[in-house]
C-alpha cells in the first residue's frame, strides 16, 4: 500500500467530527494492507512505529533541507525498512548514517507524506486516530466484533499484533489470544472524579478506596525466578530495577501478574518528588535511589486467571500473595470514613486517593467509570508569552500555549517580567481556539517559524495537578497536566500569579 493512503485516511479523520466517518476512513485503508503492512501502519496510525523511539527530535527533522518528491511513490513497507535502518544506527559513524537515511525518507517522501512521517517520528500525529477508534476500525475492516478486538489488544498489548490476527487470520485465532505471563498487558486506566464523595455515590455501595502515589505505573510478571518488568507503554525495563525483581522474587507465589506502582522513598518514609523517581526508573547506570514497588491488583496467579474476576476477589488474593507491598487501602460505603482516609494519604505527600468499584473485572486498555481518581485541582493565573501554530484538526489555528508565571522581583529575569513555566493545548474549545487565532495576531511582538511571540498581557486560568523541577525553564519549575479553564479578560497581567507561588509546590 502506499503511504499516501494513509496519509489521506488520516487527513479525513482530521477533518471530522464524526466518530462513524473516523471509524469508516480508517477501515477502508485498513482493508487493503498485504498482512506484512498491517503492523507497521498500526505503528504509523498511532505514532508508535513498531522500532519504538528511533532518538530523532525536532532539531533533527527542522535541520533537514531537502526537496520532496512531486507525486506519492512511497510505500509503506518503505517506510518500515527506512526506521529499520534509522533504528539500527550506532557506534561510530552513525549520525551520518541516519542523517543520510533520513534524508533519503524524506526526498522519497511528497510534502504531506514528510509532514504526516515527522509528526509519526515526534510521536505528535494528533489526528483524533485515538486507539478506541482504530480498534473499532479494525473490527469493520475485519468484519469482526469490537469487543473481540478490543479484549484481544487487551490482552496480548499490542494494537497491531491484534490488527494482523484480526485482518489475516482465522476467524479463531482473535479469540485465541489470551492473557500470558511474561506478555505484558495494556493497564486499566481511571477516569476523574472532582471528590471522594462524588465517586462513591457514582459506583454506589461499598468500594475500594486506595492512596494515589505520585509514581511510576509497572506491570510484574514472574515465572519462578524470570521476574519482566514494564512501565505504563509496556517497555521492559527489567535491568533497571533489580530491587522490583527482587522484592517479586521473594513473594509466595511462581507465577504472577502484579499491577502497581513504584515511588523512591526519601529517609523518612516519605515520597520523595515524582522527578525523583522517574530520573531513578530511567536511568542506565547503578541506583543511587532504591525503588520501592507497591501493588494494587493481581491479574494472574499459579495457573489461575483473575482479570475477569471482582475486584474484590483480586484484593484478597493481592494481600495473600504482596500483603506487605500492597497500597494501603480500605473497602468502605461511608463518605466520611472515605473523606478522612483521602486525607490521611494527601498528608503523607501522595497524590490523593482512586475509588473502585469493588464488583469490577480488570478491564485492561480500557478508562472507564469503575475506577475512579480523586486529587485536589490546583489552578493558577498566568499569561500567555506565545502561541503555536496547530496541526491536524487545530491546522491553520493557534493552539499551544506558552505559559508564563509573574517574576516581581526579577530573581529569573527582569524584575516585574514574566518567567516561562509550560505549555498547554489542552482544555481549549472549538470557540476558544478561533478566539485566540483572532486574538493573539494583534497584540503579536514577533513570529517564528512556528509560533506567535505576543505581549504579555492576556491573562489565563490554568489548572494543574502541581510542578516538578525542571531545568529546561529559568524559574526552574514546570507545570504538570496544565490545562485551560479560560481566559479571565478581568484581570491584568501584573495580577497573576508569581513564579515563588509555583516554586512553593515543590516539596
Amino acid at each position: 500500500m502506499l503511504l499516501h493512503q494513509l496519509v489521506t485516511a488520516t487527513e479525513a479523520v482530521a477533518a471530522t467530527s464524526s466518530r462513524l466517518s473516523k471509524v469508516a476512513a480508517l477501515a477502508a485503508a485498513l482493508g487493503g494492507l498485504d498482512e506484512d503492512e498491517v503492523a507497521p501502519a498500526i505503528g504509523l496510525l498511532t505514532a508508535t512505529p513498531r522500532q519504538g523511539r528511533i532518538g530523532i527530535g525536532w532539531r533533527s527533522l527542522a535541520g533537514l533541507d531537502v526537496g520532496h518528491a512531486a507525486a506519492p511513490a512511497l510505500e509503506v513497507r518503505d517506510v518500515d525498512a527506512a526506521l529499520d535502518r534509522l533504528a539500527a544506527a550506532d557506534g561510530r559513524g552513525s549520525v551520518s548514517a541516519r542523517r543520510a537515511s533520513l534524508e533519503e525518507l524524506a526526498r522519497r517522501a511528497t510534502a504531506p507524506e514528510w509532514d504526516f512521517l515527522s509528526r509519526v517520528i515526534l510521536g505528535e500525529l494528533r489526528t483524533g486516530a485515538l486507539e478506541g477508534v482504530l480498534i473499532d476500525a479494525i473490527a469493520k475492516a475485519a468484519d469482526r466484533s469490537p469487543a473481540a478486538v478490543r479484549r484481544a489488544a487487551m490482552l496480548s498489548g499490542d494494537l497491531g499484533h491484534t490488527a494482523r490476527v484480526a485482518l489475516t487470520g482465522a476467524p479463531d485465532d482473535l479469540d485465541a489470544i489470551g492473557l500470558e505471563v511474561g506478555r505484558p498487558v495494556l493497564p486499566m486506566l481511571a477516569s476523574t472524579a472532582a471528590s471522594t464523595r462524588e465517586a462513591l455515590a457514582a459506583l454506589g455501595g461499598d468500594a475500594s478506596v486506595e492512596y494515589k502515589l505520585d509514581g511510576a505505573r509497572i506491570q510484574v510478571h514472574r515465572d519462578g525466578d524470570d521476574v519482566r518488568v514494564y512501565t505504563r507503554s509496556l517497555a521492559d525495563i527489567t535491568h533497571r530495577v533489580p530491587e522490583i525483581v527482587e522484592a517479586v522474587r521473594a513473594l509466595p507465589a511462581g507465577r504472577v501478574i502484579l499491577d502497581g506502582e513504584t515511588l523512591a522513598l526519601d529517609e523518612d518514609g516519605a515520597p520523595r518528588p515524582f522527578q525523583d523517581t522517574m530520573a531513578r526508573f530511567g536511568s542506565e547506570t547503578p541506583p543511587a535511589v532504591a525503588l520501592r514497588p507497591w501493588f494494587f491488583d493481581i491479574l494472574h496467579v499459579d495457573g489461575r486467571d483473575l482479570i475477569d474476576e471482582p475486584l474484590l476477589t483480586r484484593l484478597a488474593e493481592l494481600e495473600r500473595v504482596a500483603g506487605p507491598s500492597r497500597i494501603p487501602g480500605i473497602v468502605t460505603a461511608d463518605t466520611e470514613r472515605a473523606e478522612d482516609f483521602s486525607r490521611e494519604a494527601l498528608a503523607a505527600g501522595h497524590e490523593g486517593v482512586m475509588v473502585k468499584a469493588i464488583d469490577s473485572p480488570y478491564a485492561a486498555g480500557r478508562r472507564g467509570k469503575s475506577w475512579l481518581k480523586v486529587k485536589p485541582v490546583l489552578t493558577y493565573d498566568l499569561v500567555v508569552l506565545a502561541v503555536e501554530w496547530g496541526s491536524g484538526r487545530r491546522a491553520g489555528l493557534l493552539s499551544n500555549l506558552h505559559l508564563g508565571a509573574r517574576d516581581p522581583d526579577g530573581d529569573f529575569g527582569e524584575a516585574g517580567g514574566f518567567v516561562m513555566v509550560g505549555k498547554t493545548f489542552k482544555g481549549l474549545t472549538d470557540e476558544t481556539l478561533r478566539w485566540q487565532t483572532a486574538h493573539f495576531p494583534t497584540i503579536q511582538t514577533h513570529r517564528s517559524s512556528y509560533a506567535v511571540h505576543v505581549r504579555p498581557e492576556t491573562v489565563v486560568e490554568i489548572a494543574i495537578d502541581g510542578v516538578q523541577r525542571s531545568p529546561r525553564y529559568p524559574g526552574g519549575v514546570a507545570l504538570r497536566f496544565a490545562r485551560v479553564k479560560g481566559y479571565r479578560p478581568d484581570k491584568r497581567a501584573d495580577e497573576a500569579d508569581t513564579i515563588g507561588t509555583l516554586r512553593a509546590l515543590l516539596r
